[in-house]
């Protein structure tokens, strides 16, 4: 098994690098030529809630054997009986260009699916039973492009996650805390989840916290339509967080330029709209804490085996549009995207603060 992950992510190491090296010289262009499909969207049946009764549809569930989200670094250990429901939505691992959706039984796509939940996912297992949910998720090629074949793909996919979510409430009853996180693409979706399916419903009552990280927020045109406020406080419940992690210098055009162009949630454009700015060292909005606050970084093996954890390496501010910056460049892996863009290690970056953040929230949401 650690053979086969180390081969997944020697493909992925070979796909960043010549992806930067491409984006450098010739710049998203031909990114897009190199990763968006060139077939014809392909319209498929949706799936029901029934679907997620099976064990095989769950990256992870309670009741499903070698489950990833109970991986932990050594030190720590998953709870013994944890209070909340946890629902996790994980980001791309389907990078291929040959479908704008990825199959559910693409062995590649979900071993590296695996790690992702292993290594994000575990944040929450102190606290939480962990439900993530396989998908039909949009390929990487998707985000680099306005062909309406994206967004066809894009609804495919949370059309999964919505049946997915009606599966999870089902399963873990009608009192259990609900904690939602995701990331990247998982953070898209989920934010299409807190608009329909919790904003102004009760069941927004038994959300503790949801972790909308890796995906811009704009806190004019988009925040209100959520149904939760933005975490301000490091104990506060029923709110949002949400960070997109760069080292200095950052260069986050690959963001703003699509997200300048666009229009929020109220139907206004998001140019120049900073977005939510959650430090994940405190808890907070739009405040600065240096790597002494940092309770510890996660720094991966290839398939997690050995990875450990280290306190006070990494610090983090917000800036004036919302980004969060981390300064120096720190060495925790080779998936840094250009720009100096941190994107795949949101949540390593400050692992053991999310472990930290959601049992504190969890804890004042009980009282």
């Amino acid at each position: 098994m650690a053979r086969k992950f180390l081969y997944v992510f020697a493909a992925l190491v070979v796909l960043v690098i010549a992806a930067a090296f491409a984006y450098r010289l010739f710049g998203t262009q031909l990114m897009r030529l190199a990763l968006v499909p060139s077939e014809a969207f392909r319209a498929q049946p949706g799936l029901s809630s029934r679907a997620y009764d099976s064990r095989k549809m769950w990256v992870a569930r309670p009741d499903i054997a070698g489950n990833p989200s109970l991986w932990t670094p050594a030190g720590y250990h998953s709870g013994a009986a944890p209070k909340a429901a946890v629902f996790f939505i994980h980001p791309t691992s389907y990078i291929r260009r040959d479908h704008w959706n990825g199959p559910l039984d693409d062995p590649d796509t979900n071993a590296r699916t695996d790690v992702f939940v292993r290594g994000q996912a575990s944040a929450f297992n102190e606290i939480g039973q962990v439900w993530s949910p396989r998908y039909r998720q949009a390929t990487f090629g998707a985000f680099l492009t306005s062909a309406a074949e994206a967004n066809r793909a894009l609804n495919l996919a949370y059309g999964d996650v919505a049946a997915a979510f009606d599966a999870f409430l089902r399963q873990v009853g009608p009192d259990r805390p609900i904690i939602l996180a995701g990331h990247s693409q998982g953070a898209l979706h989920l934010e299409r989840l807190l608009r329909e399916r919790v904003a102004g419903k009760p069941l927004g009552r038994r959300i503790v916290a949801a972790y909308v990280v890796g995906w811009p927020v704009s806190r004019a045109t988009d925040l209100a339509a959520l149904g939760m406020p933005e975490c301000t406080a490091a104990d506060q419940t029923h709110c949002l967080l949400s960070w997109e992690s760069f080292a200095e210098p950052a260069d986050p055009s690959l963001i703003t330029d699509i997200y300048d162009t666009s229009r929020g949630f109220d139907g206004r454009p998001r140019r120049g709209t900073p977005t939510v700015c959650t430090n994940p060292l405190t808890g907070t909005a739009n405040v600065a804490a240096p790597a002494g606050a940092n309770l510890g970084t996660l720094y991966p093996s290839a398939d997690l085996g050995s990875a450990s954890i280290a306190a006070g390496k990494v610090g983090a501010r917000c800036d004036a549009r919302g980004f969060l910056l981390i300064g120096d460049p720190p060495s925790v892996g080779p998936y840094v995207l250009p720009g100096n863009n941190y994107h795949v290690y949101d949540y390593s970056l400050f692992w053991a603060n999310v472990r930290a953040d959601a049992a504190r929230r969890l804890a004042a949401f009980a009282r």
